[in-house]
């Protein structure tokens, strides 16, 4: 569930925890996908690809201490930036400087051993984090409370369902308070009373200095908990600022495209055209 991520670049500016300058990210896409090795050895690599461009040119920066919100349609690149920022990726072009660790809260079940307990996926994860032993004895007790799913912190995760390794994953990632935190999504998949639990404590951690970069297709949600924000469409920066006037711009630009797709696909009235219509309306015109 939790990725620590060592800065892409040099350290930020004294005010800011993240700067993203420039940032491209592009993939390659097989239309043809051939992925055991005896498929590549016998038929050799697809030749049908394409490139599929992420990001482009992405800029703007977080400033400490606020809660930034990546907003946009489905495929506008909120994800991937997340990745980058969490050191999932790379950046083809451009450069990622942050003024500290960043813990991420990414996938459901994302760093998290199937076979091992929730309680052993605690210990595994803290590690991976770089946290002490005594760290993670010191927050377990809070861990598995947060969590609150009961005995089963003392059966496999594989068992779990996706909710409840969202909790411990989230639960796990917060214990120790992070500097700069990103999150996706993920949260939805808990229920309503834990999401509530979440935005609450995010919203503690950003009263006590915790950067918090959040990826969300609510726009009530990134009105409420966001303070600036930034507007992706296809890889490439709309409007970044104040979270308010970001979300009013991109709902009304979903509201103009919408108000466009309606009257292209409303059809045009049609009348009838046979003879006795045609009477009609000569006859209409000549009273």
């Amino acid at each position: 569930m939790n990725t620590a991520a060592a800065p892409t670049g040099s350290h930020t500016g004294d005010d800011f925890a993240i700067e993203v300058r420039g940032v491209s990210k592009h993939f390659t896409l097989h239309a043809d996908r051939r992925d055991s090795l005896k498929e590549r050895f016998v038929r050799g690599r697809s030749r049908d690809t394409h490139v599929f461009h992420a990001l482009d040119n992405v800029s703007f920066a977080v400033k400490k201490g606020i809660t930034f919100g990546l907003v946009g349609h489905n495929g506008s690149g909120k994800s991937t930036m997340l990745k980058i920022l969490a050191g999932v990726y790379r950046p083809n072009e451009g450069e990622v400087m942050v003024s500290s660790k960043v813990d991420a809260l990414l996938e459901v079940g994302a760093g998290f051993h199937g076979e091992l307990t929730g309680r052993e996926n605690i210990y595994l994860n803290g590690a991976i984090l770089g946290r002490t032993k005594k760290q993670i004895d010191d927050s377990i007790d809070w861990i598995i409370s947060f969590a609150d799913i009961g005995d089963f912190i003392d059966e496999p995760v594989k068992v779990y369902s996706s909710g409840m390794t969202v909790r411990l994953g989230f639960a796990a990632a917060v214990a120790i308070e992070p500097e700069i935190l990103v999150v996706d999504e993920i949260i939805a998949v808990g229920d309503e009373e834990f999401q509530r639990k979440c935005f609450d404590l995010m919203r503690q951690l950003r009263d006590r200095g915790t950067t918090i970069v959040l990826v969300t297709h609510s726009l009530s949600l990134a009105t409420e908990m966001c303070d600036e924000a930034v507007w992706l469409d296809h890889g490439k920066v709309q409007m970044v600022g104040d979270a308010d006037e970001v979300v009013s711009a991109y709902l009304t630009s979903v509201n103009e495209k919408e108000a466009r797709q309606r009257a292209q696909e409303q059809p045009e009235e049609e009348f009838p055209e046979d003879d006795q219509y045609k009477l009609n309306q000569a006859t209409a015109t000549a009273a």
